[in-house]
Parts: structure tokens; sequence; C-alpha cells
């Protein structure tokens, strides 16, 4: 009995040693893999962290080869723009110019069908043996003349007898006293003209003033 006492202890103290084993054994796989997934990820911060120390990192070589061509893109910029500036420059100068040189070229093609009545005008005066149908050519190409500058140039003619004198309008030339209430013109030697509402040339006149 005492044998098969002994027997069924060291069953149990194997058994028993049997499972520290195993247990030893599973302990030491967890601490394995654990000490692995540490590593690895150590391995990636380490390898995240050299690679942001790259990119923060740069050689003085490389950081002035790269402010080299900043500083080349930028005078590229300059001068294209001074360029373009310039070419504006002169675009408005000359367009300045066209204005000035070719401002008035509308009006003097108006102006060729007068001149061309007036040359008509004149052949026929030639051979004419009655001076009032000269006299009535010469007031059809004033007519017409003064119509077209009004209508389409807004040219106003002022100044006649009788009208109220108006020193921003009229140039008095001469004074002289008369029955009137008020100065008013006597006579109108040179008609003056407007450009809409700007006085471009004073009618020259005579005035006349109440007697004293």
């Amino acid at each position: 009995m005492k044998h098969e006492k002994h027997e069924n202890t060291e069953e149990k103290e194997n058994v028993n040693e049997s499972e520290q084993k195993t247990e030893q054994t599973a302990e030491t796989q967890a601490d394995s893999a654990e000490a692995k997934s540490s590593d690895k990820a150590d391995s990636a911060e380490s390898k995240d962290a050299e690679k942001a120390g790259e990119s923060k990192e740069k050689t003085p070589e490389e950081r002035i080869a790269e402010l080299e061509k900043e500083n080349a893109d930028l005078k590229d910029q300059l001068l294209r723009r001074a360029a373009d500036f310039d070419n504006y420059r002169k675009r408005m100068m000359q367009e300045k110019q066209d204005a000035f040189d070719y401002g008035n070229a509308n009006l003097l093609k108006d102006l060729l069908d007068s001149l061309d009545n007036f040359d008509r005008t004149l052949d026929a005066a030639k051979d004419a043996k009655d001076a009032k149908s000269i006299a009535d050519g010469i007031k059809m190409i004033n007519k017409s003349l003064v119509s077209m500058l009004e209508n389409k140039y807004n040219l106003v003619a002022f100044g006649k007898e009788g009208d109220a004198f108006d020193p921003d309008l009229h140039e008095a030339i001469g004074m002289q006293e008369g029955k009137v209430k008020k100065e008013e013109l006597a006579a109108v030697y040179l008609k003056g003209y407007k450009l809409k509402d700007r006085v471009i040339r004073h009618a020259k006149v005579m005035v006349v003033k109440p007697a004293e």
C-alpha cells in the first residue's frame, strides 16, 4: 500500500511539474510576443523620427540652392512685370498720340463735302451771268455746313442784335449810349460758338447801354 501511495504521489508531482512548465512556456511565449510587438513599434517610431528629421533638417548647400532658385524665380517675375508695364505705358502713349493726331479726322471728313460744294460753286461762278444764283449756292452750302455742325457735333452759334449783353458770352469791342433799359447788343461783328455747354469762342459785339 505504501508503494502505491508513493507512486500516486510521484504521478501527482509529475502532473504539477508538467502544468507548471506549460504555464511557464505560455508566459514566456506571451512575453516574447509582447517584446516583439514592442520592438516593432519602437522600430516604426524610430523610422518615422528619422524621416521627420530628414525632412526638417537640410544641409546648408541644399538650403542655399533653394534660396537661389527662389531668388531667380522672383527676378524672373519682376522682369516680366516690368516688361508688361513698359509695353502698357508705350501703348497708352501711342493711343494718346493717335487721339491727338487723328482726333479731328471725322470732323475733317465731314467738312470735305462742304469744300467740294465750294469748289463746284466757284467753277460755276466762272460762267455764271447771274450773281444771285452764286449767292444762293453759297447760302445752301452755309446752311448745310451749319446743320451738320449743330446736329452731329453739337456746335451752336450765338449772338444777334437785341440780345442782352453777357460778359461770359460776349466780348465788347465798343460801347455806346442809347434808349435802352439795360445793356444789349447793338451789332454783332463776329458770332460766338459753343461746343455743347462750353464757350469755344466769344462773340465780338458792339454794346449799347442806357443813357446817363
